[in-house]
């Protein structure tokens, strides 16, 4: 993380603390269209009356010089200006997870010496700027995939999700965040609400359960089988099953969070906990006692980034595994589609550093997460996906090593 010049946090925050609920606009961004292409036919007079000359595309000009050679398989690459961007379709992202077109790279695989696109692979010209810019993409995204994939433990692991800020997106991001790791390790991952009163976790789910965490922490000491306890959550596209609140329940008490966990823990190696607006609840207390990692959503704003500090602030008050859950907490800061300013996205990352947290990912505005609709990984863009996965590896990489040296 970059340090930002130092500013005066109270003049860019000034409305910080009266600031409500953060609330996503609908907005939608258009994807630029790449321009076509002017093609030429090799024109011979043959008799036939003689023709003005075709005008020069920058195309042609570029690729003048090659075509009048032959093309010999093992010659060295010509050297090509760059072209516009290569465009990627909705589904074009991680190599396995959404059958992309990284299939047959590895994560150490060497840049390309050749472009692979049309007339200028055909010529064998030299990638472009965009070509080389979306194979490094490629292979960064088998990488990430790749540490996920492959983590293990001896134990089961959890994840707690928090801010002290409503509408920061918690919910959005424990649905994804564990969705993107249990798409690539094939399952075995749950998510649920730790929040002390009904959250929102069952309507951003896929599905429509019957039944719920009010029943499942009734009858969490009688369940004894995977079967059962799948009958208390709702599967998602994304292999994950999500635990979330049908209707109205109880408040949850410390012991009731600990209860569920361990009863997870027997027939899930990932638990991912959603939750809620209170570090000093009960609820909270009890998932902070058993999470190994924390993950803090935040906003490019004021209150939501300050109110993030409180919760590593109370954290730091607690006992040692408390204060270490604070010294390593990542931070996943989402963009809303609203207007930001630069000055405010530096004064953000500053005060974050400056509260000790060393591990920052950016999110980037998704149409389909600001719907505040029930949430399918499949239809987030390829970036978001990428970009969520990328966050998933920097949890994974800390959690092997926490929980290594853990029990």
């Amino acid at each position: 993380m970059t340090d930002a010049n130092p500013t005066n946090g109270g003049e860019i925050f000034g409305g910080a603390a009266r600031a409500s609920d953060y609330v996503e606009e609908d907005t939608t961004s258009v994807a630029p269209q790449g321009g076509r292409r002017s093609r030429s036919a090799d024109a011979g007079t043959g008799g036939l009356p003689t023709l003005p000359p075709m005008p020069v595309s920058p195309v042609q000009e570029e690729v003048a010089p090659a075509l009048a050679q032959p093309v010999i398989a093992g010659a060295p690459p010509t050297a090509a200006s760059a072209q516009a961007p290569v465009e990627r379709s909705r589904d074009d992202s991680l190599s396995v997870l959404f059958g992309g077109a990284a299939s047959g790279l590895t994560p150490t695989s060497s840049a390309p010496t050749k472009s692979g696109k049309g007339l200028r692979g055909l010529l064998r010209l030299a990638p472009t700027p965009a070509e080389l810019a979306e194979h490094e993409r490629q292979v960064q995204a088998l990488a990430n995939e790749t540490i996920i994939r492959q983590a293990t433990w001896t134990r089961h692991v959890r994840i707690l999700l928090a801010n002290k800020k409503g509408g920061v997106g918690k919910t959005p991001m424990s649905i994804l965040l564990g969705g993107v790791i249990a798409a690539i390790k094939g399952g075995s991952v749950a998510i649920w609400e730790v929040s002390d009163d009904p959250g929102a976790l069952n309507f951003r789910a896929e599905g429509n359960p019957k039944i719920g965490l009010g029943e499942l922490v009734r009858d969490v000491e009688h369940i004894v089988s995977a079967g059962q306890l799948a009958g208390y959550g709702v599967p998602q596209t994304s292999f994950a099953t999500i635990f979330g609140t049908v209707g109205e329940r109880p408040a949850l008490t410390s012991q009731d969070v600990v209860k569920v966990s361990d009863k997870i823990g027997e027939f899930y190696g990932i638990e991912v906990m959603d939750s809620g607006n209170v570090p000093t609840s009960p609820a909270f207390q009890g998932a902070a006692s058993v999470a190994d990692i924390l993950v803090i959503p935040v906003m490019n704003s004021g209150d939501s980034v300050l109110q993030a500090i409180e919760v590593l602030d109370v954290l730091r008050a607690g006992d040692s595994h408390s204060q270490a859950l604070a010294s390593k907490a990542i931070v996943v800061r989402l963009k809303d589609g609203r207007p930001e300013s630069p000055a405010v996205a530096e004064e953000v990352a500053r005060l974050l550093h400056d509260a000790g947290v060393v591990e920052l990912h950016e999110i980037p505005y998704d149409a389909h997460i600001a719907e505040r609709g029930q949430l399918t990984l499949g239809k987030l863009t390829p970036s978001s996906r990428d970009a969520l996965a990328a966050a998933a590896a920097g949890v994974i990489r800390a959690l092997q090593t926490i929980v290594s040296t853990t029990r």
